[in-house]
């Protein structure tokens, strides 16, 4: 090779799928639900509902996937690199950490007793309904859903707020299982909702483990909180 000569190296193309959010039936419980009730829902969750209302772009994403540097964990564009942030994120979901501690899974899951107070479903519906997929044990999404909708039409505004916020946690910022609203994923609401333990870092580390599994594949399915990735990225692309 002459000294003219730089090397060339072949930048290798990730192949990945990117989960593209069911969230019209979602959507649809948020309209049953005033301007006064949406303030009384972010006092006490933040920003996640704006996540419900972000539509993410897949190109965008599948580009982004591209750029993600396994061994400086960042995304790297020829001279500059971006790394997601605990602060960017505490901004995003409007959940500072403060002095709260971050959500860690215990490795147990709640008792259905403990999700019965939560919700509303009795113990032994829970214990009917739940179900086991891929190793992965839940309540359905469509139950939940189910029990949303009755709770709007008695106008039990608190539980019904709760357990829309359920809902998006287990449909956005922990996806896991299409359809189904894990228990580790309950077990972080729970954590949150009564000892306001922050899921940041949980959230920031999905991310991170998301697109290290990705490096590690030739092919790999994007399942982290695309939302808030998306207005991160967002945020930097129009500074």
């Amino acid at each position: 090779m002459g000294l003219d000569q730089a090397p060339s190296f072949k930048k290798r193309f990730y192949h990945v799928k990117v989960k593209n959010l069911e969230l019209a039936s979602l959507c649809k419980l948020g309209q049953r639900i005033d301007q006064v009730q949406h303030q009384a829902f972010s006092k006490v969750y933040g920003k996640i509902w704006n996540l419900v209302m972000i539509e993410v772009s897949i190109e965008a994403f599948t580009s982004l996937t591209q750029y993600y540097d396994q061994s400086l964990r960042c995304f790297t564009f020829g001279d500059f690199q971006l790394a997601p942030t605990i602060e960017e994120f505490e901004g995003i979901l409007r959940c500072p950490l403060g002095g709260r501690k971050p959500c860690l899974f215990s490795g147990f899951y709640p008792s259905m007793a403990r999700i019965e107070i939560m919700v509303k479903i009795s113990e032994q519906e829970l214990d009917r309904v739940k179900q086991n997929r891929n190793g992965v044990a839940g309540i359905p999404r469509k139950c939940l859903e189910e029990k949303a909708e009755a709770l709007a039409s008695q106008e039990e505004w608190a539980t019904f707020t709760d357990v829309l916020a359920l809902l998006v946690f287990g449909t956005i910022l922990f996806l896991n299982i299409d359809g189904l609203v894990d228990l580790a994923v309950i077990d972080a609401f729970l954590a949150y909702h009564h000892n306001k333990e922050s899921p940041v870092i949980a959230v920031l580390a999905d991310v991170y483990d998301t697109f290290n599994l990705r490096c590690k594949k030739s092919s790999a399915r994007i399942v982290c909180c695309t939302p808030s990735l998306y207005v991160w990225l967002v945020s930097h692309i129009f500074l």
